[in-house]
């Protein structure tokens, strides 16, 4: 039987939701509605993908449905226990989470810090929840004066590593993030061990482009182990490999920001054979959606719309994109 699709390109938009699902108070996300409460208050131009059918899922504010939408359109729920990056990423690959990675409001308790100390024969600093660029901001000066790297977590399963790059180097940092990987087992198995890597001088620190992710891989068979086992090719774009612990690509190619992002994809679309091609625009989550930043996340969904048309034009006839978030 001819399929009628050969190839499939995921684009994830990452953090742009729709609206709530039923248990977002249990996440502390009641009332969420990343999508509709940007369109309202900075009114971003979204034609392309207003043409497709982005204002025929529900009812949004300045942006009306299509008369005659170019694409489908609907409103997925996730049914895995979780919100983060690795328990959505990893059920659009086919695998439910139904246990929640652990989360620690209070901070990483002794028993996780101490083998953590010792193996990487330095203290650490800070031990809470916290914005990355906060945290930074408030221990930086010190975190240089001490050589102790700056340990934090958030709302969702993840241990975060922050350096500057001339006191730990970056692969200093990413030796002690694989040790806090492997440490992070059993109850305690976070999502991600993330490497936060800053340079600049006290009051003028910004994070560079060397963030690294070190998930737990998946427990189950994924989509994309199929798909490899089968002899399709499957390509990751930007930090996708690494939310699947590099397992089931046949190659992953590197970018840092939305433009990176979009450029390798519609390169990877040019010249990939059948298959998938799974990317993901960080920018929307790690450098608007923590920040709260509504100008430059409507800023940044316009810099999608209009790079969709270029992406749309390197696609073949059996092809298949699907944008979601």
């Amino acid at each position: 039987m001819e399929r009628p699709f050969k190839r499939f390109a995921i684009v994830v938009l990452d953090g742009v939701g729709i609206g709530e699902m039923p248990d977002a108070a249990q996440w502390g996300d009641a009332g969420s509605d990343t999508l509709g409460h940007l369109l309202m208050a900075e009114k971003p131009a979204l034609l392309n993908m207003q043409r497709l059918g982005l204002g025929n899922i529900r009812p949004l504010p300045n942006l009306p449905p299509a008369a005659a939408p170019e694409g489908s359109f609907g409103k997925a729920a996730i049914l895995s226990k979780g919100k983060d990056t690795t328990v959505g990423h990893w059920e659009i690959a086919g695998v439910i989470t139904r246990k929640p990675f652990p989360t620690y409001p209070d901070g990483f308790p002794e028993r996780i810090l101490e083998p953590f100390r010792k193996s990487i024969g330095r203290g650490v600093l800070g031990n809470r929840p916290a914005s990355g660029t906060e945290i930074v901001k408030d221990l930086g000066e010190e975190h240089m004066r001490t050589g102790r790297p700056i340990v934090y977590t958030s709302a969702d399963s993840v241990f975060q590593v922050a350096a500057h790059e001339e006191v730990i180097p970056i692969e200093e940092l990413y030796r002690i993030c694989e040790v806090a990987r492997r440490l992070l087992d059993g109850e305690d198995r976070v999502a991600r061990v993330i490497a936060r890597p800053f340079v600049g001088q006290p009051g003028a620190f910004r994070r560079t482009g060397n963030r690294k992710d070190f998930a737990a891989p998946p427990p189950g068979q994924t989509l994309l182990d199929l798909m490899k086992d089968c002899g399709l090719q499957v390509t990751s774009v930007g930090k996708i490999a690494s939310i699947f612990g590099h397992r089931g690509f046949t190659r992953a190619l590197e970018a840092h920001n939305n433009s990176e992002v979009m450029t390798q994809t519609v390169q990877a679309l040019k010249e990939s054979g059948e298959g998938l091609i799974f990317s993901n625009l960080v920018d929307f989550d790690m450098i608007w959606g923590h920040r709260n930043d509504a100008d430059g996340y409507a800023r940044g969904l316009e810099e999608f719309d209009a790079g969709l048309a270029e992406l749309r034009a390197a696609m073949r006839r059996d092809d298949c994109l699907i944008i979601t978030a």
